[in-house]
């Protein structure tokens, strides 16, 4: 039994640990990206003043950044400012309509990521790390991956991690890995979620079939009203 504690609860969501990350893989991929980014995008609206509203989404070439530049258009649309930082474009049809999306709504795509964390600071209120999600490797990090994470270590704006934190193993997690404020879970919290040590630990699973629910022996929590996300 997986066992997420946070603000002092036991909240048990997940019978069978080792089946979580895999839970995608059920769904069609087009289903997924769209229905998380949406989701994701949630959780920063409370919290990101229209008068603060930049915000930077930093996306890998699988999953994960699909997800992120899903979540870039939709916040686009509620007249926030993202920007979005995807240094190794996906070859993926899907993932390059989502790229084509954000283009045609006049979301700005960075060229380099700077390494002087002041000037992300300077031009960002928010980070979103949709870089690296479950099905990535943890062996040595390759480029431009390494210098980024680097990078987002040291950043000293709000960090928000979608799923599971670019660097960590969605099992055992990591010690060396990037620290976000905040993790936004998807489907349902990964093994590592317990080692996450941030602000705020949310998950997004409303959109689950229950077949899949049953299937993995979620124990999902019940999300009021319409919400699409609620808080662990």
């Amino acid at each position: 039994m997986v066992n997420i504690f946070r603000g002092g609860t036991n909240l048990e969501l997940v019978k069978n640990k080792n089946t979580t990350p895999h839970i995608a893989v059920f769904l069609p991929p087009s289903f997924v990206s769209f229905l998380c980014g949406l989701s994701f995008q949630v959780f920063p609206r409370p919290s990101l003043l229209k008068k603060q509203p930049t915000l930077l989404v930093v996306c890998g070439c699988e999953q994960n950044g699909a997800i992120g530049l899903v979540c870039a258009r939709h916040l686009r649309v509620f007249e926030y400012e993202p920007t979005i930082f995807y240094p190794k474009r996906s070859s993926n049809p899907l993932y390059r309509d989502f790229t084509t999306q954000c283009e045609k709504m006049d979301i700005p795509f960075l060229s380099y990521l700077p390494t002087e964390v002041q000037l992300i600071s300077d031009a960002y209120n928010l980070v979103v790390d949709a870089i690296l999600g479950v099905e990535a490797s943890l062996g040595e990090l390759l480029e431009p991956y390494c210098t980024i994470l680097a990078t987002l270590k040291q950043i000293q704006v709000p960090l928000i991690s979608l799923d599971v934190p670019s660097g960590w193993d969605a099992e055992t997690g990591s010690s060396d890995g990037i620290s976000p404020d905040v993790l936004v879970s998807l489907a349902a919290p990964k093994q590592c979620a317990t080692r996450f040590m941030g602000k705020h630990h949310l998950v997004a699973g409303r959109f689950l079939p229950y077949d899949i629910q049953k299937k993995f022996e979620l124990n999902m929590p019940e999300y009021p009203g319409t919400e699409c996300v609620i808080s662990l």
